[in-house]
């Protein structure tokens, strides 16, 4: 009995001079705000720590089942400090200045991060958020998952001896359309999938004119699954003015992907990069 009694004495000794793994993030509640936000803070381990996320969080698709506090300059100071979460994390600009001062005033601890736009971003919010989690190993092999997919786009798109011209569309109805220029995340995947922009000459999004989609003449149009069903779908496509003169409209190249996992640049962006390039070369 005596032996037991001093086993037991020395197991809870060792246990409580083992260092703690436990990092002080752990147990914290986090409300995020920006889809790649929270897809990489899931990614990390940190799925369930999540109690509350913006309209654009869609991934994983457990994260639309969580409480939404709205999009953008919708949401309210007050509907996240009904939620009680320890710690605020969200893309830089998402939030008006005036929600993220009266926040912080709340005593609220905010984090902000840049939305990446092209692969180099990627990695910086990867490692940013785990420094923060305090998970920098999560972190390193997160991006290494990135670099990997990486290079399995390069090896497919080495072998590509053409480059097919497409044009982002950026659709909410019929009446607002919008195509994307240079330094968008559109001309970052595009470069990456090795096919050619038709935007260039200008910078971010202007709207779409008959004549400038007639001059672009691309082989493919891209939209986001949304801003096609705001079309009415394929259908609804040949409303578009101009649309049906460009090369993209006659031979079916309508392309439509989910709008996060092609712009968000999180830790899926080489599988969209290649899913982009099959989907113009196949």
């Amino acid at each position: 009995m005596k032996q037991i009694t001093l086993l037991s004495l020395l197991a809870m000794a060792v246990a409580c001079s083992s260092p703690s793994t436990e990092t002080q993030s752990e147990g914290k509640t986090i409300v995020t705000a920006g889809g790649t936000i929270t897809e990489i803070v899931h990614e990390l381990g940190f799925g369930r720590s999540i109690i509350a996320t913006d309209i654009t969080s869609t991934y994983p698709a457990s994260m639309q089942e969580l409480p939404s506090i709205g999009y953008r300059n919708q949401i309210k100071a007050e509907g996240i400090l009904a939620l009680g979460p320890d710690r605020l994390l969200i893309e830089k600009g998402y939030l008006t200045d005036d929600v993220v001062a009266q926040l912080t005033a709340a005593g609220l601890e905010i984090h902000q991060f840049d939305k990446p736009t092209d692969v180099s971003g990627t990695y910086k919010i990867i490692q940013e958020l785990a420094d923060y989690l305090e998970v920098p190993e999560k972190g390193k092999a997160l991006s290494e998952q990135v670099s990997q997919d990486i290079r399995v786009l390069e090896e497919y798109t080495a072998d590509l001896s053409e480059r097919p011209k497409i044009a982002f569309v950026m659709a909410r109805g019929q009446e607002t359309v919008f195509v994307a220029g240079e330094e968008t995340f559109a001309a970052s995947l595009f470069s990456m999938s090795a096919v050619e922009s038709v935007g260039k000459g200008f910078k971010d999004f202007i709207p779409l004119t008959p004549e400038a989609l007639v001059a672009m003449n691309p082989d493919y149009l891209l939209f986001f699954e949304s801003g096609l069903q705001s079309l009415g779908g394929k259908a609804g496509v040949k409303h578009i003015r101009g649309i049906e003169q460009t090369t993209a409209f006659k031979n079916g190249g309508i392309l439509a992907f989910d709008g996060l996992y092609l712009s968000g640049f999180g830790p899926r962006v080489g599988k969209a990069a290649l899913e982009l390039a099959k989907s113009v070369n196949n």
